[in-house]
């Protein structure tokens, strides 16, 4: 919890927080203690660095503080877990090319009016933004597997370029309301392994937490297909709620929550962050970072 004196966090608005400028004091103190140390940062970034190009069995697109802290911080600045971390990253990224070269990400608008996963404009109690799945919303014949994936990767390295996000991580929502046979049909063996790679080993940006609400039977015979690929660590962090919110509350405030899930939120659509990303990452080299990696911005 934090103090009254606490700076608060950055208001309701699709806003990227890119700048360290923009990390308040108690989410500075949380650094510190996952072994951020001011002092000796540079030194570690440096040990790093040298550890990727003896190692050799990646070769980052970029070698600079900027991007490697994001991996050190997501691994608590352990050298040897952030770099098995860079190398899951760049061993999907080699496995699925199709998610990131030539993709316009403008494009997922269609995904965005579907409704099926955003991630809130505002952050919980603790810092998380909150990563929002409807999957019973979901129409395979109109939206595929793979541009949800594809949205959720937008997703996900946008948030990995803001140091709060960094820092504290990310929540998930899985709301299964309405979920049908039609979808687990599309929910392969192999969708799972994509699904646990990008939610848990292989992204720059933690998952602190993955709540499911308002599972029904369906939800069995999915959890089969994704259980073989939970780890340890992941399943102490899997949350199983049902319609009862004042379980979800006891993880998230319900200030912090949309109204469907008991709390006093709008909901608010994937297209706001389309729109974010074609009005203000002109500017702030967000565009340049993500063509980096293989979108485009026409």
């Amino acid at each position: 919890t934090t103090s009254t004196k606490t700076p608060i966090m950055p208001a309701i608005e699709h806003k990227l927080n890119v700048t360290e400028e923009e990390v308040p004091d108690h989410i500075r103190r949380l650094a510190q203690d996952q072994g951020e140390c001011p002092s000796s940062k540079a030194q570690i970034i440096e040990r790093f660095r040298t550890h990727i190009l003896e190692q050799n069995e990646c070769q980052p697109h970029r070698n600079d503080d900027k991007y490697l802290e994001k991996f050190l911080r997501a691994r608590f600045w352990k050298i040897e877990n952030s770099y098995k971390l860079l190398c899951s990253y760049y061993k999907f990224r080699e496995h699925n090319k199709n998610y990131y070269e030539k993709v316009r990400p403008l494009d997922l608008r269609h995904v965005g009016e579907s409704d099926i996963l955003t991630v809130t404009p505002y952050r919980d109690q603790n810092g998380h933004r909150i990563l929002i799945y409807r999957f019973g919303l979901w129409r395979p014949n109109r939206v595929t597997v793979d541009d949800i994936f594809r949205a959720t990767i937008v997703l996900q390295e946008l948030g990995s370029l803001e140091p709060i996000s960094q820092i504290v991580g990310g929540v998930g929502i899985f709301d299964l309301k309405d979920l049908g046979l039609e979808h687990i049909l599309h929910l392969s063996p192999s969708v799972a392994q994509k699904m646990i790679a990008l939610l848990v080993t292989s992204m720059p940006i933690r998952t602190s937490a993955l709540h499911i609400v308002n599972q029904n039977w369906v939800f069995n015979a999915a959890f089969k297909i994704f259980k073989p690929f939970l780890n340890a660590g992941m399943r102490e962090r899997l949350y199983i709620h049902g319609s009862d919110m004042s379980s979800l509350h006891k993880h998230i405030n319900p200030e912090h929550l949309p109204k469907r899930y008991g709390g006093l939120h709008e909901d608010y659509s994937y297209t706001l962050w389309l729109d974010m990303l074609k009005e203000q990452c002109t500017t702030n080299g967000v565009q340049k970072d993500m063509e980096q990696l293989g979108f485009i911005f026409d």
